[in-house]
């Protein structure tokens, strides 16, 4: 089972949802970056569950312990150990799923793939396996912001269901999405989509939507032609999140209804410097970063997992039928927001430190021809 990301920062996660904990190995960490656990539990907070009323019940603490590769407040290079451990589980709830597939849900594919499977709470397929990729993140935002400050990436609610947030990506702030329990950029939404998130746990039911991310600061020279273009990367990391089911760059899937006159971004010179008059690449051409802001948005499938009986198959090949049971996202996209700033960092951060290993520097080679 592939449980690491990365080339240069390097990350392995572990860990089950009802297990002892969920943890994560970081390996290419640059030795001497500050770092507290209170960065890391600031992250992990906005992460866990229990947080809202729009989220899943469970109560978890989600409280952070740097084993190791920390000294004195400093990174030391060294294997940057993290843990979680899991204080809720009621793995009981599980029981009739050991059995029963259920649908959509990844109980059937593990059992092809595996012949074997954790079940309770989903083991290794549970949204609750991210807390390493959001504490690792947390390390790789403070790399990025040791070599590139000025470096953010603020992702927010674009849609819940058929609820379209009205938000201008250059002008959104960390701020403002954190001010709401959605984590949308648009305050009219707000108590539209949480009576919406209500209504659709009230019915024993589960919504989905899109998470719209906006990624400031990045330099120009960032991918790698041809297999490992920084966009090509983005969409792997963010497929890999649980409940995605696609992802788009810039204009994406409606820069198809536009022309090539429509769609280019003109390029100009100001103060010295290459720059676009429109951002329709979503600041990524031929899989390389160009010093404008990246923007990307990632859909989220509704939740497997619903409070009502549905039709399924068990491990003996009988059909049957599955009463839904635990406690679960009626929406999964207030807790998502965290874990798609979180892979995104973990990208951009490894690519950055491919492009210094190779060059030297941290990209934005580009200088006028004398």
């Amino acid at each position: 089972m592939s449980s690491i990301l990365g080339h240069v920062f390097r990350i392995s996660t572990f860990g089950e949802s009802h297990g002892g904990g969920i943890g994560v190995v970081i390996d290419g960490c640059p030795p001497g970056v500050p770092l507290a656990v209170e960065e890391v539990q600031r992250e992990l907070d906005r992460r866990r569950p229990g947080q809202s009323k729009v989220t899943t019940p469970r109560k978890e603490a989600d409280q952070c312990e740097i084993l190791s590769g920390v000294f004195e407040g400093q990174t030391t290079g060294a294997a940057l150990a993290m843990l979680v451990r899991n204080e809720d589980a009621r793995s009981s709830a599980y029981e009739e799923m050991a059995v029963k597939y259920r649908p959509s849900h990844a109980d059937y594919t593990y059992d092809a793939k595996y012949g074997f499977r954790s079940w309770p709470g989903g083991g290794r397929a549970s949204a609750r396996e991210t807390i390493g990729r959001v504490a690792a993140a947390a390390v790789a935002r403070k790399v990025l912001q040791s070599l590139i400050p000025g470096y953010e990436a603020v992702a927010y609610v674009k849609s819940i269901k058929d609820l379209q947030a009205n938000v201008d990506p250059s002008m959104v702030k960390f701020s403002d999405v954190e001010s709401n329990i959605v984590r949308t950029g648009d305050p009219a939404m707000v108590e539209p989509m949480i009576a919406l998130i209500e209504a659709t746990r009230a019915a024993g039911n589960s919504v989905g939507g899109v998470v719209e991310c906006f990624v400031r600061g990045c330099p120009a020279g960032l991918g790698e032609p041809v297999f490992d273009k920084l966009d090509a990367d983005l969409a792997k990391a963010m497929l890999s999140l649980p409940a995605t089911k696609g992802f788009e760059v810039g204009s994406g899937f409606a820069g198809t209804l536009l022309t090539g006159l429509e769609h280019n971004d003109p390029f100009r010179m100001v103060d010295g410097k290459v720059v676009t008059t429109s951002n329709r690449s979503g600041g990524i051409q031929g899989g390389i970063s160009n010093a404008e802001d990246i923007i990307f948005r990632v859909a989220f499938k509704p939740t497997a997992t619903v409070m009502h009986a549905q039709p399924t198959v068990d491990q003996s090949g009988r059909d049957t039928e599955l009463q839904g049971r635990g406690r679960h996202d009626a929406c999964v996209l207030p807790r998502a927001v965290p874990m798609v700033e979180a892979m995104a960092t973990l990208v951009i951060c490894d690519h950055l430190l491919r492009q210094r290993a190779q060059t030297g520097v941290a990209g934005s080679l580009w200088k006028p021809r004398e």
